[in-house]
């Protein structure tokens, strides 16, 4: 059974939109490292965290996921505190049975040295964590809602994954 990490952010829930508004309303840049992590270090994610902003069912395709039994699932998602990472988890608790994992990684750790990446799937929105996966010996899936590649395997679906992976794990042609 291949290991697959599903990231949050972009994927499970369309947060991105709404922490770019909050950093414009904070006039912070996205290339101010510093004052992004004291923004979202003090921003209360339970504002965002909620069903209303599950993206393209995701809640709903994990769970086919998961009762397909061809993947080791686990959530592996990037946080820029402690507070967030709490709110994650409780969510996906709501949501999943405790049975399924979930990873919180510092913003400022590479995904890839939180997990042992060679041969899992990564399904992530974010093309430079795509690119570090593949570099450790990882499968990439780009999760976008317009498609758009960007030199990677695609989907808008997470159950999409159930047509590009065989009962194996393996990718089918």
């Amino acid at each position: 059974m291949r290991r697959l990490y599903i990231d949050f952010d972009g994927v499970v829930m369309d947060t991105i939109p709404l922490l770019y508004n909050e950093l414009e309303k904070n006039n912070v840049t996205l290339d101010n490292e510093e004052q992004i992590r004291k923004v979202f270090g003090s921003f209360d994610f339970r504002t965002i965290i909620k069903d209303k902003n599950i993206l393209n069912d995701s809640i709903e395709c994990i769970n086919k996921i998961l009762d397909s039994k061809r993947f080791e699932v686990a959530f592996l998602s990037h946080v820029n505190s402690l507070d967030e990472g709490v709110v994650k988890i409780k969510y996906l608790r709501r949501h999943f049975k405790d049975d399924i994992t979930i990873i919180i990684v510092p913003k400022s750790v590479s995904k890839t040295k939180m997990v042992h990446s060679e041969g899992a799937i990564l399904v992530d929105d974010f093309s430079g964590n795509l690119k570090e996966w593949e570099e450790a010996g990882g499968i990439s899936v780009r999760f976008s809602k317009e498609m758009e590649s960007k030199g990677y395997r695609v989907l808008n679906r997470l159950d999409s994954l159930l047509d590009m992976f065989d009962e194996n794990g393996d990718e089918i042609c």
